[in-house]
């Protein structure tokens, strides 16, 4: 009887393993380096997206707007609930996309790369000039 059972066990870890290597251990929520709010990842399609799930820390009240986005009709959005990694694709051990910074309202390329179990390389690049940041999972 315990045959089966293992078989079983074999089979699911089988079946979950392709799943979790396409999402590279970035899918999760993770807490911005400066700890002023929460980003969840996870698959959108094909690729793979954040949005900003609660923000924890802001000089612009407990719910912010997006105020410095360049279109203006966008301005008025509050900052939790949007989509700031967009497109995010593997190439080899990095996710390459873009980021929206809603603190400055512009957009960046971006490379993710997770550094260990607990930290998320978060990069966002004009032209050869990048800055990047330390994520930490949240859960």
């Amino acid at each position: 009887m315990k045959f089966p059972l293992t078989a079983a066990a074999a089979l699911a870890a089988l079946t979950t393993a392709p799943a979790q290597a396409q999402e590279g251990g970035i899918a999760g929520t993770w807490r911005t380096e400066d700890g002023s709010a929460l980003v969840q990842i996870a698959p959108c399609g094909s690729q793979m997206c954040g949005r900003i799930t609660r923000v924890l820390r802001s000089d612009r009240g407990p719910n912010p707007l997006d105020m410095n986005n360049p279109d203006e009709s966008l301005r008025s959005r509050p900052i939790r609930g949007l989509t700031i990694l967009s497109g995010f694709t593997r190439d080899g051990a990095v996710w390459r996309g873009r980021i929206y910074d809603p603190k400055s309202g512009k957009t960046y390329r971006s490379v993710l790369e997770r550094t260990d179990p607990s930290r998320l390389s978060v990069k966002g690049c004009i032209a050869v000039f990048c800055r990047e940041q330390s994520w930490s999972r949240a859960s």
